[in-house]
């Protein structure tokens, strides 16, 4: 279980970490799809051009940062902005500890809050741990694309999952 959390809005302070935690995933697995690491300040602008519509929030473990969840845009087209896709990162050293299911309530809460209307999450094949917890929440797998990225010498096979956040207005407007 975790102790000492703390979850919050992210800061300009914090892209260091995100960044740190980001390359983990981008140079040892699939999770992530770019074949380089990022720049901190690429996450970082990122961030500037999402933060007024869309929450980034950390977790922090004795002060630093353990973790990161996001969201941001689906699609471009202005009747997607109701739905987001959403993503998370937590530090190796803390994974199976709660920090991803603390963010993920937080984010999931904060979109709700903010009147979106579903969150769209992106899971690369095979990650049971990632599917288990988007179960949890209520997400439901909405479709697989085969062969969706090639990265570290295999294709990969990417899992669509929805949430529903909010329910209709009765006159079906946001």
């Amino acid at each position: 279980m975790v102790e000492a959390m703390l979850i919050r809005p992210a800061r300009d302070d914090d892209f260091e970490s995100i960044t740190a935690i980001t390359n983990h995933y981008i140079t040892t697995s699939t999770i992530h799809f770019a074949y380089e690491p990022l720049a901190t300040r690429v996450l970082g602008e990122m961030w500037l051009g999402y933060r007024a519509r869309y929450p980034w929030l950390v977790c922090e473990e004795a002060g630093r940062v353990a973790g990161y969840a996001k969201a941001g845009t689906w699609r471009d087209r202005a009747a997607y902005d109701w739905t987001t896709e959403i993503g998370l990162y937590v530090a190796p050293d803390v994974r199976g500890r709660g920090f991803g299911r603390a963010l993920y309530g937080a984010l999931l809460d904060e979109l709700t809050t903010r009147g979106f209307r579903s969150a769209i999450a992106g899971i690369t094949l095979p990650n049971d741990a990632s599917i288990a917890l988007h179960r949890a929440f209520g997400f439901v797998s909405v479709g697989t694309v085969r062969d969706a990225g090639f990265k570290h010498g295999v294709w990969c096979d990417v899992e669509f999952w929805q949430k529903r956040l909010a329910t209709a207005a009765a006159d079906g407007s946001p």
